[in-house]
């Protein structure tokens, strides 16, 4: 790796919410030379950033920027991680792309497959692809609540271009500070898997409007949940991806998509949720703000009609998640039956 970047790099979060908050608190609190554009500014100009770990409280005082002060940065920065909304990715990394050091990269922090967005604006010898697993909410500006501490808390990080696959590690080792990191050579599959299980519970336990945990509870969804994921497999498989272990599992024991898909399901339950985690799905809800519907659930659907395939939960999903941000359906958990039927139908 060049040298600008393992020689004290310098390494700007943008997007600081409950995930870029707490990240972006952990490198500096490491000693690492981070600046940060967040929403939240003035808060944390005045308190630092607090995080509130399951049995710990931490703070860092980091330097902030308003995104309108992009333009005012004359210095470049070797290291760009992205903690935005997958919808929101190609206008910021147009945005941070002339303050990107040449041989510098954008790390996508996101779910979705937005290694694409950013390496159509950047390139790919300057895209990595990152997958993360932690639960974290933030209701409260310059406070981030983070669930799962950094031995709980997960990364993968890929390059695009492979040509830059030996530079990876180097990166690797700076957001331990975080959490678990693996490296891989096929970033592309992981983030489809980690696609697959955001399509079982993001929008489908939001539509409900239910932490995680009770939507899978609630009598007959777990189904639907899972069947959301099945169909995410297919389309991973059509588009190329292999099944490979993600947030920690094991290697692979089993040749049946769904029974991996159940897996990880089960693990994202029991490892990284709590009895009050509620999905980014359900919390943008409440905050007012769209979800990611099209870059997730979407996303399969669109890859399956690609190959004459059909989604009919996730498409079912979709529109029931479209219909509460246009407000004409509330969030509740009356709206299950509707889901389950469906499931019923594309079963017989």
């Amino acid at each position: 790796m060049a040298s600008s970047v393992t020689d004290n790099p310098k390494i700007a979060f943008v997007g600081t919410g409950a995930q870029g908050a707490s990240i972006g608190a952990d490198f500096v609190l490491a000693g690492f030379d981070v600046t940060q554009w967040p929403a939240h500014v003035e808060a944390i100009r005045e308190n630092g950033i607090t995080v509130n770990l399951p049995a710990r409280t931490i703070n860092a005082r980091v330097p902030t920027l308003h995104f309108c002060q992009v333009a005012e940065i004359k210095e470049k920065f070797d290291l760009i991680f992205l903690v935005v909304k997958a919808y929101d990715t190609k206008w910021v990394t147009q945005m941070v792309e002339p303050i990107l050091a040449r041989d510098g990269f954008v790390i996508g922090l996101q779910n979705g497959m937005t290694h694409l967005d950013i390496a159509s604006v950047v390139g790919a010898e300057r895209t990595l692809g990152a997958v993360i697993e932690i639960a974290s909410n933030m209701f409260v500006p310059g406070v981030t609540n983070r669930q799962n501490d950094q031995e709980e808390s997960w990364f993968a990080l890929g390059a695009v271009d492979p040509d830059q696959q030996h530079r990876v590690e180097d990166v690797a080792k700076l957001l331990r500070c975080s959490g678990r990191v693996e490296v891989t050579s096929d970033i592309k599959s992981c983030k489809w898997m980690k696609l697959v299980v955001n399509a079982a519970e993001l929008i489908p336990s939001a539509v409900l409007n239910l932490p995680l945990g009770d939507a899978a509870r609630f009598p007959g969804f777990l189904e639907v949940m899972r069947q959301a994921g099945y169909e995410a497999m297919q389309a991973a498989l059509l588009d190329g991806a292999s099944i490979i272990p993600i947030i920690g599992l094991p290697p692979i024991t089993t040749n049946n998509p769904e029974r991996y898909v159940d897996r990880i399901f089960d693990e994202v339950l029991q490892t990284f949720s709590r009895p009050d985690t509620l999905t980014c799905s359900l919390q943008d809800w409440r905050k007012g703000r769209r979800a990611e519907i099209d870059e997730v659930n979407g996303y399969a659907v669109d890859i399956l009609r690609k190959h004459g395939h059909e989604a009919p939960i996730n498409q079912r999903v979709i529109e029931m998640a479209f219909d509460i941000e246009k407000g004409t359906l509330e969030a509740d958990p009356k709206n299950a039956p509707a889901l389950i039927d469906c499931l019923a139908a594309a079963l017989s």
